[in-house]
């Protein structure tokens, strides 16, 4: 990790949001500028809610977000916030030039020729209409926005859903770029978990609405074990620790907290785990716990 002082890009405290049906329940979440933070959970855990009141969209019941130690949705924060979507809000028939000309008259830092540079460099013709753009190169577009108006914060929602590998590798290599200054922050919500493992710095696991691990990558990773082996070599004690528990013609697999892993009978098969697995397992338990 990073070795200077760690100052907050983002501090979310109690985050609560209440609707008819869904509970966004005292979420935390800090981001340490020039890192990049893993956003992931199931569909309907509170992602999208939780981006939209740290983007000043949702009024949260209780809690507070700071950007940069400003209040979100304020004037002066927005300036300093990208936001890069799964397909953008711009219109159709827009061509490049088009956004860059009304993304001016929004930020005050905006540089045309940042902005022309970067359509340039990602290959993106100012005469293209967005209609014309593939799903790769509107993610691109966003990203030539952000970089042009001086964002210090992205907040990416699903970026890489839909891209072929070789996108998906270049927006990790943007990434890794646009954080390595140690002055720009990154919060990258996805579904696709491999993205994370070779981008993320820390990552925050939701469920149901509630937080159940905000901290370092490593950390997590290190905090579980996929298990398998004959069902018949499981104690009741060793079958209440197993996550995720799956069983199929005497052969079960699942997943157990890193520090019971030593209590289990020694002829059981205990491996590292992917943050998939991690997400998919907790996904199963009925009450997926703090990790």
């Amino acid at each position: 990790m990073k070795g200077a002082a760690m100052t907050e890009a983002l501090a979310v405290v109690g985050l609560t949001k209440r609707y008819p049906e869904f509970l966004l329940d005292g979420v935390n979440i800090t981001i340490p500028t020039g890192y990049v933070m893993g956003f992931v959970g199931p569909n309907g855990a509170g992602k999208t809610t939780t981006l939209k009141a740290i983007l000043g969209i949702v009024k949260p019941d209780a809690g507070v977000v700071r950007l940069f130690g400003g209040p979100a949705g304020a004037a002066a924060v927005n300036q300093r916030v990208g936001v890069v979507m799964d397909n953008p809000y711009y219109p159709e028939g827009w061509t490049a030039r088009d956004v860059g000309e009304m993304a001016g008259l929004f930020y005050e830092r905006w540089s045309a020729p940042g902005f022309a540079r970067q359509l340039d460099q990602f290959g993106i013709s100012a005469t293209k209409k967005i209609s014309e753009l593939s799903r790769g190169m509107r993610v691109k577009l966003q990203l030539a926005v952000a970089l042009s108006h001086g964002a210090d914060l992205l907040v990416l929602d699903e970026p890489t859903s839909g891209l072929d590998p070789v996108a998906r590798d270049e927006l990790r290599n943007m990434l890794h770029d646009f954080v390595a200054d140690e002055a720009h922050t990154v919060l990258f919500s996805t579904h696709i978990t491999q993205d994370l493992e070779r981008t993320a710095d820390y990552i925050t696991l939701l469920f149901d609405g509630r937080v159940v691990f905000s901290g370092e990558l490593e950390a997590l990773s290190n905090s579980y074990l996929r298990v398998s082996g004959d069902v018949d070599r499981l104690t009741p004690a060793d079958r209440a620790d197993i996550i995720g528990y799956r069983a199929r013609g005497g052969v079960f697999e699942g997943m157990v907290p890193a520090d019971k892993a030593a209590a289990l009978p020694p002829d059981l098969l205990t491996e590292a785990v992917t943050i998939d697995e991690i997400v998919v397992y907790l996904s199963q338990a009925k009450e997926p716990s703090h990790v």
